[in-house]
């Protein structure tokens, strides 16, 4: 084992003891499920389980790279959520059978990335001697950081769809449509299409490829709702860092998850 896996590993040891257990009961579930989805031959499952495992390592490395403590909150809705996009949802299903779990993960990640990105900002403006920036400055950051992982996040979704043909911007029926490519004209003129009942596929030899229950949206409903939530995260951990900025006593709850460097740690 290498010199940094053990700096990790001990960092995990000596960690909170909520967070240790949290982290030791997933890692524990991933492997089983894991297996499970080895002896049925899942091998793409198996991967994502690998991955998972991987990103449980990622707060404690990042820990003993930048000299920092992670708050005990921060860490646990980490793993939680890691488990809860990969083995849940993406393994368990958990996005198709329960509707609202994308939503929840997405608002989650937009909260969680403005806390971190507040983090960074946050560190270097109280520990800077020759500057100080303001608190729009230092939350206006955070919600620019948070927004910029979420967009990235579906550039991803995008490639994996388009080059792997997976389905990681779930469709979605839509009964209207508003569009300029059928302007008999070609004027640029929107013509709108309301009532659609059913559309049916056929292939480039009349063979019929499938009967949908509406006109399908290939992703971009799925896209801008997940946008639309992380920026919903993003504007409300970016209102309480304001807060926790302007009267630290008053207003702790974004300092729960507020990174510190670790000379500085109690």
């Amino acid at each position: 084992m290498s010199e940094k896996f053990k700096k990790v590993k001990k960092a995990y040891v000596y960690s909170d003891k909520k967070t240790l257990f949290v982290y030791v009961l997933l890692r524990l579930l991933i492997i089983f499920c894991m297996i499970r989805e080895l002896f049925h031959g899942n091998i793409w499952n198996v991967v994502l389980c690998l991955l998972s495992l991987f990103l449980f390592l990622l707060p404690g490395f990042i820990e003993e790279k930048f000299k920092i403590d992670l708050p005990s909150a921060l860490e646990i809705i980490i793993f939680l959520f890691i488990f809860a996009a990969e083995i849940l949802g993406e393994i368990n299903n958990f996005y198709g059978n329960f509707p609202g779990w994308d939503t929840i993960l997405h608002t989650l990640n937009g909260f969680l990335c403005a806390s971190i990105g507040f983090s960074l900002v946050y560190l270097l403006n109280e520990n800077s001697h020759s500057f100080k920036l303001s608190p729009i400055f230092v939350v206006l950051v955070s919600f620019c950081f948070s927004m910029t992982v979420g967009v990235v996040w579906e550039f991803f979704e995008y490639g994996m769809d388009t080059i792997f043909k997976k389905d990681m911007q779930k469709d979605k029926y839509v009964y209207s449509i508003n569009t300029v490519t059928l302007d008999p004209k070609q004027d640029n003129n929107v013509v709108t299409i309301n009532g659609i009942d059913h559309v049916i596929l056929y292939d480039k030899n009349n063979n019929k490829l499938a009967e949908l229950d509406g006109y399908l949206d290939i992703g971009l409903n799925d896209t801008m709702k997940d946008l639309l939530v992380n920026f919903v995260g993003a504007v409300v951990y970016s209102i309480f860092g304001y807060l926790y900025i302007i009267n630290h006593d008053k207003y702790r709850l974004a300092g729960k998850f507020l990174t510190v460097k670790r000379e500085d740690k109690k």
